[in-house]
């Protein structure tokens, strides 16, 4: 394929998410970031990718614009993983994670999207042999802060027919009130959002395990500290999951090579796309890790996870941000059904994005 066009279309989708209005980097957060890389090439075929946008959208589609669209346009692409690899040398020098590599995974996103469409299949079957069709899916609750809250809305996640729960909790009292509400034997995950130095992880993970925790997520800043979440899952025989904010499948080596998690979780808008993702799934198989994909998303990102997910083992899940966005880029599909999501069938990603949801919640940025 040979890039002809690439524009990068920035929505803001305003969402509610059942508690009171919350903050995030000091400023309100009301609307779900979605920045979407549109790739056309010279026959006409287009392909949707999306990069890491939530609070940082206007940084994100800068990278796109200014430092990777000016070196890719015209570039004949045969092996997507070669030409990522020699886009991610040339742009080396201004960093290997973060900004830059949010917007190479939206770049890749779409090129294995006009891949598959080139062969008239879907992702999964271009990458390998499906599991299955239906991918089981957990609610991923907003962080709350209030017991009654996270009871609630529980409840009313089992009525929908999850079978999973992830917190995103740093208190107790959270944990406690969820518990209490689903009974012992249901799965409850935490996510904590890297809150904690080392010492006071120790104390908190002593005080946590009372709960039976699925796995607990991301406990100590910084996040690449490796051995310190491998000590503390040593120490408490309690499941560490780790991998939303590690770029390229470099970091999961690492992560790896010292025992840090029993749950791998690569994010496919963040990590370098497909291609990434990819190594570390292979990487998982080898180490004994279980893959459970970072995926609260509504765009193509989502897409794109559901077609990775299809190729794991059932215990491969799919994360259902538990919200409610103003709009669907993909109608229903964003949502399981029984507790699970059904694999679209069409050519790559399997759906495109809704033309009328776009006009109505593009932005300038």
């Amino acid at each position: 394929m040979k890039i002809a066009e690439i524009e990068t279309i920035p929505l803001a989708i305003p969402f509610t998410h059942g508690g009171k209005p919350a903050g995030w980097g000091g400023k309100a957060w009301t609307s779900l970031s979605i920045l979407l890389v549109k790739v056309t090439t010279e026959t006409g075929l287009t392909g949707y990718g999306e990069a890491f946008s939530y609070n940082c959208l206007g940084p994100v589609r800068a990278a796109l614009d200014d430092m990777v669209v000016p070196i890719i346009i015209g570039q004949e692409v045969d092996d997507i993983g070669a030409f990522l690899g020699e886009v991610q040398q040339k742009l080396h020098l201004f960093g290997r994670y973060g900004i830059v590599m949010f917007a190479l995974s939206g770049l890749d996103i779409a090129l294995w999207d006009i891949a598959a469409k080139s062969k008239n299949i879907p992702l999964w079957q271009l990458l390998g042999e499906r599991q299955r069709d239906r991918l089981p899916a957990y609610a991923s609750l907003y962080r709350y802060g209030e017991p009654e809250i996270v009871a609630e809305r529980c409840s009313q996640a089992i009525g929908e027919g999850y079978g999973w729960i992830k917190l995103h909790e740093t208190e107790n009292r959270e944990v406690a009130a969820a518990r209490q509400t689903v009974g012992e034997g249901f799965p409850i995950m935490l996510d904590t959002n890297c809150p904690w130095a080392e010492a006071e992880a120790h104390e908190r993970a002593a005080s946590l395990r009372q709960y039976g925790l699925y796995w607990l997520e991301e406990p100590i800043f910084p996040p690449e500290n490796f051995k310190a979440l491998a000590t503390l899952q040593e120490k408490f025989d309690i499941p560490i999951a780790a991998g939303e904010n590690a770029c390229t499948s470099f970091e999961f080596e690492k992560m790896f090579e010292v025992k840090a998690v029993r749950y791998a979780q690569p994010s496919v808008t963040k990590v370098g796309g497909v291609t990434e993702l990819r190594k570390v799934a292979s990487q998982c198989s080898v180490a004994g890790v279980h893959l459970m994909p970072h995926s609260p998303y509504f765009g193509p990102g989502f897409l794109a996870t559901l077609h990775l997910a299809a190729l794991e083992p059932a215990n491969c899940m799919i994360e259902r941000f538990y919200l409610t966005p103003e709009a669907s880029l993909y109608g229903k599909w964003i949502d399981p059904t029984a507790g699970a999501f059904d694999l679209p069938e069409g050519p790559g990603l399997g759906l495109l994005p809704d033309p009328d949801v776009i006009r109505e919640y593009r932005v300038g940025v």
